[in-house]
């Protein structure tokens, strides 16, 4: 059995843009950012955004925005290489852009089809809470999962 890689969570920059655009068109084929939108997740105040390095390269991608008034975080994006996934990359980035967003609730989106992230998620304690018919390319739900964090359990 091949050895787990090495791999290390750091900010995300501008400077990340032209990896970001390689990973979302591999990742998300059908509902890859366009380039605005990953340039706002790179530089807009106030946003999670976390990267997985691999010797130098960025191999996962987590960004997460707050909306303190609702008292949740939204999980934007997490994306790690299809050859660098079941290394524990995604858990990683997963568990670091919860705790830097801070929220007693965490939501995300998922497509239906995508078995392995929601497995992913509910391994972590993610519920389904809604659907959103029709919303990603080509007609496909989304699953709009949610977890509360146990260290706001008594926080209301």
């Amino acid at each position: 059995m091949a050895s787990k890689i090495t791999f290390k969570l750091e900010h995300a920059t501008i400077g990340d843009l032209q990896q970001m655009g390689e990973m979302e068109k591999a990742c998300f084929p059908l509902d890859a950012w366009p380039l605005l939108e990953q340039i706002a997740a790179l530089i807009l105040p106030g946003l999670v955004r976390i990267k997985a390095v691999c010797e130098g390269r960025m191999v996962g991608f987590t960004g997460g925005e707050v909306k303190r008034t609702q008292r949740v975080g939204w999980i934007t994006t997490l994306a790690v290489l299809p050859e660098f996934r079941r290394q524990g990359i995604a858990e990683a980035l997963l568990r670091a852009c919860e705790q830097e967003m801070g929220m007693p609730y965490v939501k995300l989106s998922v497509r239906r089809s995508n078995i392995q992230a929601q497995a992913l998620y509910l391994k972590w304690g993610y519920r389904q809470k809604d659907i959103w018919v029709g919303y990603y390319e080509g007609g496909e739900d989304a699953l709009v999962m949610e977890k509360r964090l146990l260290e706001f359990n008594n926080v209301e």
